[in-house]
């Protein structure tokens, strides 16, 4: 079985050879990422699956921030650079969740933290805890955030 970080690599070759500039540039930008990741800290490390996709949500959602700066800027050509970047990234990240998916999700979590004895606003953070493993990767924080404090208020 391939590693994430592995297929990655393959890929940049891939990219390489076929002269395809904006894959092989993202590719290089993401795995230097990765690496500098794996050299933080006190120790080196190999990254898991799950480690090496965070960075790639990480790198994803600059390239959405960096594409809404510049579309602010009037500057359409980068912009347009940094979202094919993104949409690029998103291939090796999990499909997003549907706001059905999440809200569901998130009222299981908050069933769960009214069950362990928290209810009302205060309860955000035990429902974030529960309901934030389950949706790694697949939704923004924000987006989780602000679902669950849709939950909490009609609850």
């Amino acid at each position: 079985m391939t590693t994430l970080k592995a297929q990655l690599h393959n890929d940049l070759t891939t990219a390489i050879k076929a002269r395809d500039e904006l894959r092989s540039g993202t590719l290089r930008m993401t795995l230097a990422a990765i690496t500098k990741e794996e050299v933080s800290g006190k120790t080196a490390r190999e990254l898991s699956d799950d480690e090496v996709r965070k960075v790639i949500a990480r790198e994803a959602k600059k390239r959405r921030e960096a594409a809404e700066a510049f579309e602010k800027g009037g500057r359409a050509e980068q912009a347009a650079r940094e979202v094919a970047e993104g949409e690029l990234l998103a291939e090796y990240l999990p499909a997003p969740l549907g706001d059905d998916d999440l809200d569901a999700l998130v009222a299981d979590a908050v069933a769960e933290a009214k069950a362990n004895g928290a209810e009302g606003p205060r309860a955000m953070g035990a429902v974030m805890k529960l309901v934030t493993p389950k949706v790694a990767g697949r939704a923004e924080g924000g987006r989780v955030s602000a679902a669950v404090k849709r939950a909490l208020a009609e609850g």
